[in-house]
């Protein structure tokens, strides 16, 4: 038998699955508050694989996502061990906001220590408590409030078994993207762990197809990690198409946009991608695009100021091939044409 595994001072043996309660400071009410813990550690050796959602706790939905995924059928067959915390930023989710309630930004606060600020003591008992204890992770976003993301892959390519990660998630757009400080990307580079990020739709909103893209991603990595069964398939497998680069479009002046380009559009050098007026329309800009490219964020609030990020456009060596693949990509998970019967009734 395998050795067991201690997680939030509970000993958790092989063949065992559990829900702890990681205590956090509690509220000025004198409330005292836990971070669930699913931990699911199977009789067989493996990777070690943590889940986690809500970092910014208006992002909600990767919490569906590892319900979906907690009472999946495959994940029976576990080998290794599956670390799953729906909601990191427990205080941001119950107020329905970003940020923790000193007003930082949990995800530029890795590693944190014991002594720091409400935002450090977080990050580092996460750190320590769990991510420590794994070799893998997959960390789970959405775009903030009004903006939304095309489903895609952000991770550091040059890492080799990040790489496979990526490939294995099976989305049709992969971001090769810097660490950046303070994140717990980077915090998990230094303990040795492989983290992929995957990015999919709009905060306090929930979308079926960037849930059922993100259930099926993590599954496909899980698959590619050994920790379940391989498939034997005939269907080719997706093979995701990295940005070289991205760009952001910006708001020429104040006013009231009108978007003309949708998300997951491929876009031309010198295409209109909308207009920003005044409430009258007597003042009117046309928004022009400088790259070709795919768009995969933008934002969903008509009401804009100067200087505001509108579109956000990755750059492809073959634009028409990554559009393709994004079509046929969300109308494969689109629950009206989905030939594949889901385990549960999607939401509409």
């Amino acid at each position: 038998m395998r050795d067991p595994i201690t997680i939030c001072n509970t000993v958790v043996s092989a063949g065992e699955r559990l829900t702890l309660e990681l205590p956090v400071p509690s509220l000025y009410t004198h409330t005292s508050l836990e971070l669930p813990v699913h931990v699911i550690h199977g009789k067989q050796d493996g990777p070690v694989l943590f889940l986690s959602a809500a970092i910014h706790g208006d992002e909600i939905n990767g919490v569906e996502i590892i319900r979906r995924i907690l009472h999946s059928k495959a994940i029976n067959k576990i080998r290794g061990t599956l670390i799953a915390i729906p909601v990191v930023n427990i205080y941001g989710f119950i107020n329905q906001e970003r940020y923790l309630p000193d007003r930082r930004d949990l995800n530029r606060c890795f590693p944190g220590s014991e002594k720091g600020s409400m935002a450090g003591r977080m990050a580092n008992l996460f750190l320590n408590e769990i991510v420590s204890k794994c070799t893998h992770g997959i960390d789970l976003h959405t775009a903030a409030i009004h903006r939304e993301n095309l489903p895609h892959i952000r991770a550091y390519l040059d890492d080799e078994e990040t790489e496979r990660m990526a490939r294995a998630f099976t989305s049709p757009v992969t971001m090769n993207t810097s660490i950046i400080d303070g994140s717990l990307r980077k915090s998990a580079e230094k303990l040795g762990a492989a983290v992929i990020v995957y990015e999919a739709g709009e905060a306090l909103r929930f979308d079926e197809v960037c849930i059922r893209a993100g259930v099926r991603g993590i599954i496909s990595v899980m698959r590619e990690l050994e920790m379940l069964p391989r498939l034997k398939s005939k269907r080719k497998p997706v093979v995701p198409i990295v940005a070289s680069s991205s760009t952001w479009i910006r708001a020429p002046q104040s006013g009231i946009l009108r978007v003309q380009k949708s998300l997951g559009a491929r876009v031309e050098i010198n295409e209109s991608l909308g207009f920003v007026a005044d409430p009258f329309g007597e003042v009117e800009e046309e928004i022009i695009s400088p790259i070709e490219g795919i768009i995969i964020g933008r934002v969903n609030l008509p009401l804009v100021n100067e200087g505001e990020a509108l579109f956000h456009i990755a750059q492809f060596k073959s634009p028409k091939t990554v559009a393709n693949k994004v079509e046929t990509f969300q109308q494969k998970l689109d629950p009206a044409t989905d030939t594949d019967l889901p385990e549960e009734p999607p939401i509409i």
